[in-house]
């Protein structure tokens, strides 16, 4: 019921303003695991990502934002679930496992940092794409949130992986993370 609320209020000041507008939405699966993985300019994407589809989307976000009191409780709230920065998080992988295990669908940015060039992306989408089975849907936020002018959030069709997962190798999850960022950058326009 939060979700919902805050998805409908964000909605409308998203569009007015931003003037935010979506392309590509049918490309998210109705149902089943989904991972949408997106550049990150800001952090106001998030929501940009989220509020344009009917489906709960919850996202990864660094452990420190869980210790801010009321804005902690919130974002748990809202299905957020902490990851720790700087290295592996196992536990936030085992979240995001069973979290698309459910049927659920979670956003991640790839980069792990906002205003990255696109060249340092990690491989944890990767990672648990592979282990998931999840279908992997890029999105590309083109704007740059300045009032009053378009944000436009583009979703694109699915990732094929499928010539990856037949011919498993060493570098599996690097070529994986490399198509991903490449399927990113083809939604920029």
């Amino acid at each position: 019921m939060l979700y919902v609320f805050c998805r409908t209020v964000l909605r409308l000041v998203y569009r007015f303003l931003f003037r935010l507008e979506a392309e590509g939405v049918h490309h998210v699966p109705a149902s089943g695991p989904v991972i949408l993985c997106s550049n990150h300019l800001s952090n106001f994407d998030p929501p940009t990502i989220g509020i344009q589809l009917e489906r709960k989307i919850q996202f990864m976000a660094k452990k420190e934002l869980f210790d801010i009191p009321l804005f902690g409780r919130l974002i748990t709230a809202l299905g957020a679930f902490p990851v720790k920065r700087g290295g592996v998080s196992k536990e936030a992988i085992r979240s995001s496992i069973e979290l698309l295990s459910a049927g659920g669908m979670m956003g991640i940015f790839p980069e792990g940092t906002r205003h990255s060039n696109g060249e340092a992306a990690k491989k944890g989408a990767a990672m648990i794409a592979l282990r998931s089975g999840a279908v992997i849907i890029p999105v590309y936020i083109d704007g740059n949130y300045k009032l009053f002018r378009k944000t436009v959030v583009r979703y694109g069709p699915p990732v094929d992986l499928s010539d990856i997962i037949a011919e498993p190798s060493t570098d599996s999850l690097e070529r994986v993370t490399q198509r991903i960022m490449e399927h990113i950058r083809a939604l920029r326009k």
